[in-house]
This record gives C-alpha cells, sequence and structure tokens, in this order.
C-alpha cells in the first residue's frame, strides 16, 4: 500500500454512528444506489446499531477468545419491519456477522426480536440454533475466526469446505476488503442443496445492516 488509507476509505458506504471498533465489512458491498434498486424490487430495508468489535488479532490463543461481548441497540421501527416479513412469509436477511449476532441475541429468550439495548455475549457456531436471520450477506472469512464459525450455523461443514475450495481456487478476497457470499440455511432454499451464490431476488424479504462506522 503506497500510503495510508483515509478515514472515508474504510467506512462502509451506508455505515452512521462512529461506535464500532472496525467498520461493519459486509456493508462494503452495498451503497445507497444498490438498496435503491434492491428496494424497487420489493425488498424492505432497516437498521440496528452494533458496536461491532475487533475480529482478528493473528494470534490464535487470543483469537480463540472472540468475539468479545459487543453492545447493541434495536429500534421498534426494525423489530416491526421483521415481525411484519416473517408474518408475510418472508425472509430476514442479515449483512453482515455482526447482525446476525445482534439478531439471534435479541430473540434467544422468547423468539420475537426485543426492541432497545441489550449485549451480544454468546459465540454462534455450528451448534447454534437460527431463531430469526434465514439468510446472510457476508465477506468471505478464514478458517479459525469467529467469523467464519458463525457461517456453520447456515452451511454444514462439508459445503463450507467445497465455498472455501472455490474461493481459493478462483482467488478471492477475504476480510474486510475482500469478496462477498450470499449464504442461505437450507430449511430455507427452495431445494435439497445449501444455496450459497450472490442474489438479488429479495421479495418480501427485509434486509438489516448495521449503522455503526469505524
Amino acid at each position: 500500500m503506497q500510503k495510508p488509507l483515509a478515514l472515508w476509505d474504510v467506512s462502509t458506504p451506508i455505515a452512521g454512528p462512529p461506535v464500532a471498533f472496525e467498520p461493519p465489512s459486509a456493508g462494503f458491498a452495498l451503497d445507497w444506489s444498490v438498496l435503491d434498486s434492491m428496494s424497487a424490487r420489493g425488498a424492505e430495508f432497516a437498521t440496528i446499531t452494533h458496536a461491532a468489535g475487533i475480529s482478528s488479532t493473528g494470534d490464535a490463543e487470543l483469537d480463540a477468545l472472540l468475539p468479545f461481548d459487543e453492545p447493541y441497540q434495536i429500534s421498534e421501527g426494525t423489530a416491526r419491519a421483521i415481525d411484519k416479513a416473517r408474518e408475510l412469509g418472508g425472509r430476514i436477511i442479515a449483512i453482515g456477522t455482526t447482525v446476525v449476532r445482534t439478531l439471534e441475541d435479541a430473540a434467544k429468550f422468547d423468539g420475537p426480536v426485543r426492541v432497545g439495548e441489550g449485549l451480544a455475549t454468546h459465540r454462534i457456531g455450528s451448534m447454534s440454533q437460527l431463531k430469526v436471520v434465514n439468510a446472510i450477506l457476508s465477506g468471505t472469512h478464514q478458517p479459525g475466526t469467529s467469523h467464519y464459525d458463525l457461517l456453520r450455523a447456515f452451511l454444514d461443514e462439508t459445503t463450507l469446505r467445497s465455498v472455501d475450495q472455490e474461493l481459493n481456487a478462483h482467488g478471492y478476497r477475504t476480510h474486510e476488503f475482500g469478496d462477498s457470499v450470499f449464504i442461505e440455511r437450507k430449511a430455507d432454499a427452495n431445494t435439497q442443496e445449501y444455496r450459497c451464490r450472490i442474489t438479488w431476488r429479495l421479495h418480501r424479504s427485509v434486509c438489516l445492516f448495521d449503522t455503526p462506522k469505524s
């Protein structure tokens, strides 16, 4: 890198309050023109505020302790949008792993997403039962990170390894400034196989993105 990046180079285009340690990088795949285009196709959008923490230290022992507890806030309007989508048979599509962590934490007791402030304390992985989120638009993550483990809640190990092989074979980039994948839970797919691809067919879906920027 020939020169340091400016703040606007590392902030997601749709970001809001500067309360995150790192940018919620899944949002790099979106901008306001993309959101406008998707809205025209029937997708609805709502936001959460999540103080995203550090995603990786580069040290295996420290990374095993991640993610740390992270505060979040969910508005009444966002909770209503989620309820409406579910009532209409729509999908809840999280833009990034932090959104998944927030919504699943907010629904951990009785199912519906709670309005207000909370603290996400759990690590989501292969043994987690997702109650809210049907699909995720995510960056590509490296095995061993907490973000990668979260994807195991959507895909089985065999499928996730196959995805990794395809990404590596075609030179896709990982982490904050890398490429993106769209992953649906098997139970929500229209076929018997997992789907992991980019798609913008979001009829009657609510897409949620976290608003903080670094």
